[in-house]
């Protein structure tokens, strides 16, 4: 079970030891994640992708900026919306310099977080991992991927069928363009072929 909040609270301690002000950003990211249209973008979501990292951390060179895009990668969610990763980079950006994290850290985590908005392989190994984690989903039992695609329709239900499955039909085929959907030889492996059938499968059920 990953505990976000003290996950949270370990990664401010260096840089305040103000409770007040880590309360308040862990609040916000709480009920943020929670927000009533959110049924795949919210905990779960964060805690899988910990879950994830968690067995690649000695892999990854800088944790503590990985950990905190992954806090605010979603942090701004609106299925209307074309650029919710840049508006949740810039709210991490306004959060940290409150925290007094280092403004080369915050650009680091500013341009992971927008990274997710494509997903394109980077020479950053770090941010290759940050992408695979938040797409891991993909390659799960065709059960949970499932559960995971009605969620993401649950998100986008403002959109007719006719609109979200030509918008869904456009997301999965670019992904199975992709010479690889996942960038890192760890993901590689224990998803890529999975997310491939799933994602087939999919779209011949749209």
């Amino acid at each position: 079970m990953v505990n976000l909040k003290n996950q949270f609270e370990q990664l401010c301690f260096p840089f305040t030891k103000d409770q007040d002000l880590i309360s308040r950003l862990w609040k916000e990211i709480e009920t943020k994640y929670t927000e009533k249209n959110r049924y795949y973008h919210n905990l779960l979501h964060l805690e899988n992708m910990f879950r994830e990292l968690e067995t690649v951390k000695n892999d990854i060179s800088d944790y503590l900026t990985v950990s905190f895009s992954v806090f605010y990668h979603d942090i701004i969610y609106n299925a209307t919306s074309q650029s919710n990763e840049e508006n949740s980079a810039i709210t991490a950006e306004s959060r940290l310099r409150e925290l007094g994290v280092n403004e080369s850290e915050i650009k680091i985590i500013s341009t992971q977080i927008i990274a997710t908005k494509q997903h394109l392989l980077s020479e950053n190994h770090d941010l290759n991992y940050l992408l695979d984690a938040d797409l891991s989903i993909l390659g799960k039992d065709f059960g949970i991927y499932l559960d995971y695609t009605r969620k993401i329709r649950k998100e986008y239900s403002i959109y007719p069928d006719l609109l979200y499955k030509r918008g869904r039909k456009k997301v999965l085929k670019h992904f199975l363009e992709l010479e690889s959907i996942f960038k890192t030889a760890y993901f590689k492996e224990k998803y890529e072929a999975q997310a491939k059938e799933n994602i087939a499968t999919e779209l011949k059920l749209l």
